[in-house]
């Protein structure tokens, strides 16, 4: 019997995905810079992460490109930094709400979840609130796919290793 060859893992978007963001502070920076949070003191306050820690992580997320550093100096004071999301940044948004809806599902409070991303439209007229939920959808349009409907496939990209 034939073993397919199989995908390398070590070309793989998964894990160079997690070398930027995969270590817990990282996500919950991304997280709060979505939330409106702009200053060190912002995100250390926020998460309560220490000093050192947090430069660590800033100076990833900015190296990565995921946040962009922009000076600032309030009047007698030293120069200091803002992070703003770079769109490499906000495309991290779906991530988050992913995960936030699986952790709704299996690790919630026993009360509900404590946060509701909800629809707020760029038109103001448009008064829509309703909750925010995460859809796969295939390029010919079916949605709602369960884990089952989907599998992975060789891309361009794609290296094979020796079957075992």
């Amino acid at each position: 019997m034939d073993v397919p060859a199989r995908i390398d893992p070590s070309n793989c978007s998964v894990a160079r995905a997690l070398a930027v963001v995969g270590e817990r502070w990282s996500l919950l920076i991304v997280r709060e810079a979505i939330d409106g949070a702009r200053r060190f003191s912002d995100f250390r306050d926020r998460l309560g992460i220490a000093s050192n820690l947090l430069t660590t992580r800033l100076d990833g997320l900015v190296d990565a490109g995921v946040l962009q550093r922009i000076p600032y100096r309030e009047p007698g004071s030293r120069q200091r930094f803002e992070y703003l999301l770079t769109e490499r940044g906000m495309d991290l948004r779906p991530t988050l709400v992913a995960l936030l809806e699986w952790g709704d599902r299996h690790l919630a409070d026993p009360l509900g979840p404590s946060v509701v991303v909800r629809h707020r439209p760029a038109d103001e007229d448009d008064a829509c609130d309703q909750p925010v939920r995460l859809v796969l959808e295939c390029a010919a349009g079916h949605t709602d796919l369960s884990p089952t409907d989907i599998h992975r496939t060789p891309g361009p990209a794609a290296r094979f290793t020796e079957p075992s």
